[in-house]
């Protein structure tokens, strides 16, 4: 029963939190490309806030929720440590790692900075002067929201294959499956961190088209890589 109960949670928020994801890249970033200013203005000041809090509080109901629930089935397996390097641990794992960078992006990057974006709007309404670092802080955050919708697609497919794709395992070494699985991730990272929109590697985070085809193109890298090590 607590176990069911916390895949319940787990289920509603991440629902709560990729939805609004998908809505944040997919519609109200189109919107806001072609909005006036007046109209620009009025959703960063008014709706912005309110979907954000959903947002982050979603990406926390779900973190929380998926450690407590891979915590309690590795303590529960008889295997012991040996349950660690199961199909099923090593492929959940994976689907793990990516939704564990993305939420450290939500509440470390996507979330504060765009509180700068939301009071520098709020400060410009009301008469006074707005916040010039604004501009850099949206780029940021618009970058860590495009990364997280690519991580999203291959941690989606993981997250599933753990209980409904038993082929993927890992026969080989287990040390040089994570070191490369892991390191592609922290470069799609850094991208994120450091990278400018539409320059360089972020140039494909730039269209919506381009961060899909990103995110299925990493699925499919680290299904081949699922592949060579078996």
């Amino acid at each position: 029963m607590a176990e069911f109960l916390l895949r319940w949670f787990h289920y509603l928020g991440g629902i709560t939190w990729i939805g609004l994801l998908y809505y944040f890249n997919f519609v109200q970033g189109p919107f806001m490309a072609e909005a006036d200013a007046g109209a620009k203005s009025t959703a960063t000041q008014k709706l912005l806030p309110r979907a954000l809090a959903w947002f982050r509080g979603g990406a926390i109901v779900t973190f929380l929720t998926g450690i407590l629930i891979i915590a309690k089935r590795f303590g529960e397996s008889p295997l012991g440590a040996a349950a660690w390097s199961t199909p099923w641990a090593i492929t959940i794992l994976t689907g793990a790692l990516f939704g564990t960078l993305m939420f450290f992006n939500v509440v470390w990057v996507i979330w504060p900075k765009q509180q700068i974006v939301i009071a520098s709007a709020k400060a410009a309404a009301s008469g006074g002067q707005a916040n010039a670092a604004a501009p850099v802080a949206a780029r940021r955050a618009f970058l860590a929201s495009r990364t997280n919708v690519v991580f999203s697609i291959p941690m989606l497919f993981f997250m599933g294959a753990a209980s409904h794709f038993g082929t993927l395992a890992v026969g080989k070494s287990g040390l040089v499956f994570w070191i490369v699985a892991l390191a592609i991730m922290v470069l799609v990272e850094i991208n994120a961190l450091v990278g400018t929109p539409g320059k360089g590697a972020a140039k494909p985070l730039a269209t919506v088209k381009g961060t899909l085809w990103f995110g299925v193109i990493l699925t499919l890298v680290y299904y081949l890589w699922f592949e060579i090590m078996k």
